[in-house]
């Protein structure tokens, strides 16, 4: 039993290989178009359906509690001042709206220092590196005073995982969002890809069946596109994300598990300011902070009970929370078995649901 446990604290055991093909560079049209591989925990079986099939496993009064936080194009390319040199900044953090100031990562880094301005937009505006955090990361300060967000939407483009392998087009500024996202909750690098795949036909069925959709607020930051490096799962350090579970929120949510109804969680992101909120089992407080709840097998988990998520690439922290919510041994079988029948895999790709 205890050599099993150690098993699954292992990197090792996550590992799985798929054709580079598989990898979708473009969302599916329709949305909800998109194959969805159900994953049933108590049987083991699998199912191959698509997901606007969803509908038929969803009760009256259960709720689906979806990520509200809106996308902005956080890729800019400026010019070095005097040599012109082409400086990529990604704008990672918001630190201080009044001064403008963020936490960045550039590229090249080695040619970035403090002191040095890189310049926007024909010279119009500039930032100013004044400090460094990791090799690429870099503090720096903008001199634009006004709404730094929509010079973005203007000159930015959204930042592609580089397993897509191709630019950003502009209609990637309208895939990245999903149809919960709200303008007023601005402050994700990557969108919470599970979302994706939900229309508004979609959500008015489940609407007149009588489920609740419930939304919180989850930041998505750099660290979605990390990996994990350590093959002892216990030593991995995960990156925080801001997350904000309203009142509201939590009671329709402690509502719907009092009547014992399903509480499914739409993306890792969520999953993981679900549990962190959680008072004890059943019971979500009203929390508004930042997280770095790694979760991963074995987790007792303590209010989501069913999600629904993509397919993860090897490696990656949010492969683990689908096997430690399915198992890792169910987990590993619909990803072998998701990659043997042509699924589409990763951000842009399908999608499962862990009942």
């Amino acid at each position: 039993m205890w050599g099993e446990m150690l098993l699954r604290t292992k990197l090792s055991a996550f590992r799985y290989t798929y054709p580079k093909q598989a990898v979708a560079k473009f969302p599916a049209d329709p949305r909800d178009g998109a194959r969805l591989l159900v994953v049933h925990r108590a049987s083991g079986e699998l199912e191959h359906r698509t997901f606007h099939d969803i509908v038929e496993y969803l009760q009256k009064g259960d709720c689906i509690v979806v990520n509200d936080t809106w996308v902005y194009p956080a890729r800019l390319i400026g010019k070095k001042e005097r040599t012109h040199a082409p400086i990529e900044v990604i704008l990672a953090r918001e630190l201080s709206r009044e001064g403008n100031i963020w936490e960045a990562l550039v590229e090249p880094a080695r040619k970035v220092r403090i002191g040095n301005k890189v310049y926007f937009d024909n010279n119009r505006f500039y930032a100013e590196i004044i400090d460094n955090t990791t090799s690429r990361g870099r503090i720096v300060r903008f001199s634009y005073t006004g709404d730094l967000y929509k010079v973005m939407e203007r000159l930015g483009s959204v930042i592609l995982p580089s397993y897509v392998q191709r630019q950003p087009e502009e209609g990637d500024k309208e895939w990245y969002q999903t149809i919960f996202a709200n303008p007023e909750k601005i402050g994700s690098l990557a969108p919470p890809t599970a979302g994706l795949h939900f229309t508004r036909e979609l959500v008015q069925k489940l609407l007149q069946k009588g489920v609740q959709l419930i939304p919180i607020t989850v930041h998505i930051g750099a660290g979605t596109f990390e990996t994990i490096d350590v093959e002892d799962l216990s030593k991995h350090t995960m990156s925080s994300e801001y997350f904000d579970v309203s009142p509201q929120a939590a009671e329709a949510i402690n509502r719907a598990l009092r009547h014992r109804k399903r509480v499914y969680a739409v993306g890792c992101s969520v999953v993981r300011a679900l549990e962190s909120s959680a008072l004890s089992v059943g019971v979500v407080k009203p929390t508004r902070g930042w997280t770095d709840r790694f979760i991963y097998p074995p987790y007792e988990f303590r209010i989501v009970q069913s999600m629904i998520t993509n397919f993860h690439p090897p490696n990656s922290p949010s492969l683990l929370v689908g096997a430690a919510l399915a198992g890792p041994e169910l987990i590993m079988k619909a990803y072998r078995t998701a990659v043997k029948e042509g699924y589409r895999l990763f951000a842009y790709g399908d999608a499962m649901l862990i009942l």
